[in-house]
């Protein structure tokens, strides 16, 4: 054996290859999404609840990206950001990954069952099964629209943290969904206008592999157009107020107009400056939902201290 292939092989695995199958930058959104639902809520809950529900959330969040590692084992192995991930790079056997899931998702599911309600377990089995079975199993193969139906496993964790404090469901909760979901769309096409991705070459039908940038911008337009209203529509409920509504219409025009200057640009134009405006307009997206959930956390402390609005 010689020196090159000792170097090359792949090392055993550690605690932060384990703890990397759970995906935590997609979990740190899932937590923060919950929490802003779970506080913004009408019903108070003891913190140390609260505290219990977030973990279940964030573990089977975690859970869901170790279904997803698993299965898409494959695809990961032949993509230049993936294929050094756990699985596919041999320092986690798949089997490792799909057994890790499996108990993560009965644990965080019954836990949060025990800790709060049903309906919030409920919630959480769904997401998880959504994310691992509808998205990655189905969609992500099948379709170049899987990011937008796909993108409703994200949008789940307010409406759980909702259901925790409430136990059910209500517009305020279906609205904080509905935010998550239209964003995720021109959020992630955003990226892939810029991101030099191998989708194609791993088989999956991405909208930019599959129909190109020119009809990518298009849905970045439309999609942003129509994620306008939904976010504005949030602002009249019991959870939103002045403050939310000034930073949404705020937000929505900087947005829109980063859509626009996107439809207007074509191939060579981007290529010209190396898609600034690609990336601009994505960094901002990162920027619209997180100020967007943390104005309905600002206008939570206004209400409890007196200062509602509606």
């Amino acid at each position: 054996m010689t020196d090159a292939s000792l170097t090359e092989a792949p090392r055993d695995a550690g605690l932060g290859d384990y703890f990397a199958l759970l995906k935590p930058r997609v979990m740190s959104l899932v937590v923060f999404t919950a929490l802003v639902g779970l506080i913004v809520s009408p019903v108070p809950i003891h913190p140390y609840i609260g505290f219990v529900a977030i973990l279940c959330i964030a573990v089977g969040a975690g859970a869901s990206g170790a279904l997803n590692m698993w299965w898409d084992a494959d695809i990961d192995a032949k993509m230049r950001r993936t294929a050094g991930r756990p699985v596919p790079s041999g320092r986690v056997e798949a089997s490792e990954a799909l057994g890790l899931g499996l108990a993560l998702s009965g644990f965080s599911v019954i836990l949060l069952a025990l800790a709060t309600n049903w309906v919030a377990a409920g919630l959480l089995a769904f997401t998880i099964f959504f994310y691992a079975v509808v998205y990655s199993m189905w969609l992500k193969r099948a379709t170049p629209q899987n990011i937008v139906i796909g993108g409703a496993a994200g949008a789940f964790p307010p409406m759980i943290g909702w259901a925790v404090a409430t136990g059910g469901i209500s517009v305020e909760s279906v609205l904080m969904f509905a935010l998550i979901f239209m964003w995720t769309p021109p959020h992630f096409w955003a990226l892939a206008l810029f991101l030099k991705s191998d989708y194609g070459d791993a088989g999956v039908p991405m909208l930019t592999e599959t129909h190109g940038r020119r009809v990518t911008r298009n849905h970045v337009l439309v999609y942003t157009i129509l994620l306008a209203p939904v976010a504005l529509a949030l602002g009249f409920t019991s959870i939103g107020g002045p403050v939310y509504l000034v930073l949404s219409v705020a937000l929505n025009a900087q947005f829109l107009w980063g859509a626009w200057r996107i439809w207007k640009r074509d191939e060579a134009m981007a290529e010209a400056d190396k898609y600034a405006v690609e990336k601009r307009v994505f960094r901002n997206s990162l920027t619209y939902l997180f100020l967007h959930f943390g104005a309905l956390l600002i206008e939570a402390a206004l209400h409890h201290a007196g200062f509602g609005a509606w």
